[in-house]
C-alpha cells in the first residue's frame, strides 16, 4: 500500500513541475498516436508514455469520452480516464498526469473525489486534473443528466469536490449529496490544499468565476494575438489570487522538414520544428505557461515525432524542477 505523505501549504508535485510564472512546459495528449478516423489503436502507448517521460515532457494528458460519437471525430484514449491513469501512474515514475477534461456534470462528486484523490497518492501527488461541463449532448441522457442545467450542476460538482477532498468528515448539504459530519472521504489528496483543478474554457460560466474557483484554465488554442487578449483577460481576471496558470492544447503535424512553413490545421498547424520553436517562444512570451500537444493527425509515426520534439524543442521549455 501507498504511503501517503501530505504536502502542507503548496500544491503537488504535478502542478509544480508543470506551472511558473514566465515559464512555458509542454505535454502531450494520449492517443500517442497518428491515425485517421476517430478510434486509435493504442498499441505501445505505456512504452511511448514512458519515452515521452524520458525526453523532458512534463505532463502526459488524459481524455474524458464515456461514449463513442463519431459525429465528434476521436475518442480519446478510449478508455475510462480514470482506470488509465493508474495504468500510466504504474508505468511512469516523474511526469505529470493531467486531464483535458474530466466532465464534471456526468458523475457524482463523491465518485470523482475518490477516483481522483487514489491516483493522486497512488502517483506520488502527480495528479492535474482539467474539468469541463461536457460539449457532446448525447453523453447527457445516457448519464441521466439535463444537460441544460449543466452549468448550475458543474458549479455544485466544483464546491462538493473541494470540501469532500479538503475537509475532514465534512458537512455537506448539497442537491448532489449529503454528508453529516459522520464519514470521510480517504485517501486525501498529497496535499491540503486538494487536486488541483483547471477550468476548460469559459465552461458557461463567468470568467471571474473561473478566475476564483479554478486553480488555471486550459483554453483552445488561437492566433497568438488572440491569445494575448485571452491570456490578459485571465492575468486581469486573477490579479488579486496570485499566479494561477493558463495553459492551451495545440494539433501538430510536425513536418520532417525543419523548415517548412506553417499549414493551419485543426486546431493547430503543420509545420516544420523551426516554427514551432518560434510559434511556442511566442506564446511564452504573451504569458502561456503550458502548451499540450495532440499528434492524432501527423503526417509521420509517432515516435518519430517523440524524439524530434525531445532533441530540438523540449530543452527550450524543460519542466520546472521542484
Amino acid at each position: 500500500m501507498a504511503t501517503q505523505e501530505v504536502n502542507k501549504g503548496e500544491w503537488n508535485v504535478g502542478y509544480k513541475q508543470m506551472f511558473a510564472e514566465k515559464k512555458l512546459t509542454l505535454g502531450i495528449f494520449f492517443p500517442i498516436e497518428a491515425y485517421r478516423g476517430d478510434i486509435p489503436t493504442m498499441k505501445n502507448q505505456e512504452e511511448l508514455a514512458k519515452r515521452a517521460e524520458s525526453v523532458g515532457f512534463s505532463a502526459l494528458w488524459f481524455r474524458d469520452v464515456p461514449l463513442r460519437d463519431p459525429s465528434f471525430g476521436d475518442v480519446g484514449q478510449i478508455y475510462d480516464p480514470f482506470v488509465y491513469l493508474g495504468y500510466i501512474t504504474a508505468h511512469t515514475k516523474t511526469i505529470s498526469l493531467a486531464t483535458g477534461s474530466i466532465v464534471f456534470p456526468l458523475r457524482p462528486p463523491v465518485e470523482l473525489a475518490k477516483a481522483s484523490s487514489s491516483v493522486d497518492v497512488l502517483s506520488g501527488g502527480r495528479l492535474v486534473l482539467g474539468i469541463a461541463t461536457g460539449d457532446r449532448p448525447i453523453e447527457f441522457p445516457a448519464f441521466g443528466v439535463p444537460a441544460e442545467q449543466r452549468d448550475k450542476l458543474f458549479r455544485e460538482s466544483v464546491r462538493f469536490f473541494r470540501e469532500v477532498t479538503t475537509k475532514s468528515f465534512p458537512i455537506i448539504d448539497s442537491p448532489l449529496g449529503k454528508m453529516f459530519g459522520k464519514a470521510d472521504l480517504i485517501p486525501k489528496p498529497t496535499s491540503e490544499r486538494g487536486i488541483p483543478l483547471l477550468i476548460t474554457g469559459r465552461a458557461r460560466q463567468t470568467i471571474d468565476w473561473i478566475a476564483q474557483n479554478g486553480d488555471g484554465w486550459l483554453y483552445y488554442p488561437q492566433p497568438v494575438a488572440q491569445q494575448k487578449l485571452v491570456v490578459e483577460e485571465w492575468r486581469a481576471a486573477t490579479e488579486r489570487y496570485g499566479f494561477k496558470p493558463f495553459s492551451q492544447s495545440l494539433y501538430i503535424d510536425l513536418s520532417d522538414d525543419p523548415d517548412e512553413q506553417p499549414i493551419p490545421i485543426h486546431l493547430g498547424y503543420r509545420c516544420g520544428r523551426k516554427f514551432l520553436l518560434k510559434h511556442l517562444t511566442q506564446l511564452q512570451e504573451i504569458g502561456v505557461n503550458h502548451v499540450t500537444f495532440n499528434v492524432k493527425l501527423s503526417s509521420r509515426p509517432a515516435e518519430e515525432v517523440v524524439e524530434e520534439l525531445g532533441d530540438y524543442i523540449l530543452p527550450h521549455f524543460p519542466k520546472i524542477n521542484v
